[in-house]
């Protein structure tokens, strides 16, 4: 790469930072997630401002591999940490609720999308016709576990029951919606050898067999920090770093193999994390990953998916698919969700505050749209709606929550500490 190129390209990169930066901060200073930030500023610095020319002055051809590859190391690690704290979820002994709003809350929609897919699959025909209308329910049923933790801490309920309640919900609705896409992915690639695929399952078993009890014992490998000062805390830090970025290397490179995207790779290294004794891991290493990774290797990933983007020829037709596109969304997740809960017998107020906190989709649904991108299912016009949708409905909660659920009625502390942690949830039968 030549030397007026890495100056282009670290321009580039402290443009996207500071942008994402700056939006992210005033949506956070409104109310809203920090995620509808940086993508507003994705969309921003792509095609739809001036006819492209923004686009073309700041980020010019020669840069944008070097561009796409970064995004897609900063989406590894995000999928990386997501695997580890939906692992991290507990379901606190309700798993017939959690199970029942959680496949409420993803059948509805899947169903839904999948039926709007069929009435605008075009000419699109055979196996191409059925992906694209399975891609578009999965797409329909995301739910953004991550930005629904930073709304539930932000609301100060991370730890009320409502707030168990919607994170052990959205991470099984993220495993099957992550499986369904696998699937779909795997599918699509008609080119692998069907026994590729089959090495999945064998992998799976590696990670939670070999590599799991290996990073648990490397983790657990540290000298006496107490004698050995700053410099040996740094040391085991980067000794740590190294292997969990060989590990997620290798994790990732696999599953692309087998004929899976690379993102699954780096959840399942996630989800297999060990849990005890590794401390030092969780507690020096990964904050650091996480705030690199938010700050420097996501924004362009957002700037990457808004070079397809393109609403400055948005007509009314367009407009009127979005809103039929709004309608089965919103519509699907959250009638899904609020009618699953009543019927496991959560009260009508939590059960409308949790279907709106499942209606989060977020950056998790920008990574599907971008995976049905590469995989030629979506054109830029759909997508360019269906990244409005991920936007509209990530708002929602932050805008809607205060008035279903205000501060004052939120369960005491106490409630937390009962055998069964979502009784305040449900009402009792009359006797």
């Amino acid at each position: 790469m030549a030397i007026g190129t890495v100056a282009e390209l670290l321009l580039a990169l402290v443009v996207i930072i500071v942008v994402a930066r700056v939006l992210g901060l005033l949506c956070r200073r409104i109310g809203q997630p920090q995620v509808i930030g940086e993508i507003a500023a994705g969309i921003l610095l792509g095609p739809t401002l001036f006819h492209g020319a923004l686009t073309r002055t700041l980020f010019p051809a020669e840069i944008r591999p070097a561009l796409a590859t970064i995004a897609g190391v900063g989406i590894c690690v995000f999928m990386f940490l997501v695997g580890l704290h939906l692992a991290d979820s507990r379901l606190r002994g309700q798993s017939r609720i959690v199970l029942a709003v959680s496949i409420g809350s993803m059948v509805v929609p899947f169903v839904l999308g999948s039926l709007f897919a069929i009435g605008i699959v075009g000419d699109r025909s055979g196996q191409t016709a059925v992906l694209f209308c399975l891609f578009l329910g999965t797409a329909m049923s995301v739910t953004a576990f991550p930005v629904l933790a930073r709304i539930l801490t932000d609301r100060q309920l991370i730890d009320k029951p409502i707030g168990g309640l919607a994170l052990a919900v959205a991470a099984v609705g993220d495993v099957l919606a992550w499986s369904m896409l696998s699937v779909l992915v795997a599918l699509s690639n008609g080119n692998q050898p069907p026994w590729r695929l089959l090495l999945v399952v064998p992998f799976v078993a590696l990670l939670v067999g070999v590599v799991r009890p290996a990073l648990a014992r490397l983790a657990r490998r540290r000298p006496a920090e107490q004698k050995r000062g700053a410099a040996a805390r740094i040391s085991v830090s980067a000794g740590l770093l190294v292997a969990l970025g060989g590990a997620l290397w290798l994790s990732s490179a696999a599953t692309s193999w087998m004929g899976l995207h690379q993102i699954f790779g780096a959840f399942l290294l996630g989800a297999v994390m060990p849990r005890s004794g590794a401390d030092g891991l969780r507690e020096r290493v990964l904050p650091w990953v996480e705030r690199i990774d938010r700050t420097v290797l996501l924004p362009p990933f957002f700037v990457v998916a808004g070079f397809a983007v393109n609403l400055s020829g948005m007509d009314a037709g367009a407009f009127g698919l979005l809103l039929l596109i709004l309608l089965i969304a919103i519509g699907g997740k959250m009638a899904g969700a609020f009618t699953a809960a009543r019927l496991v017998r959560v009260s009508p107020r939590h059960s409308v505050a949790l279907a709106l906190l499942v209606n989060t989709r977020g950056l998790t649904e920008l990574i599907v749209l971008a995976i049905g991108l590469q995989m030629g299912l979506l054109d830029e016009r759909l997508y360019s709606l269906l990244v409005l949708m991920a936007l509209v409905t990530t708002s929602m909660a932050g805008l809607l929550l205060p008035f279903v659920y205000p501060r004052q009625k939120a369960e005491p502390d106490h409630e937390l500490r009962s055998a069964d942690a979502f009784a305040p949830l449900v009402k009792e039968e009359s006797r």
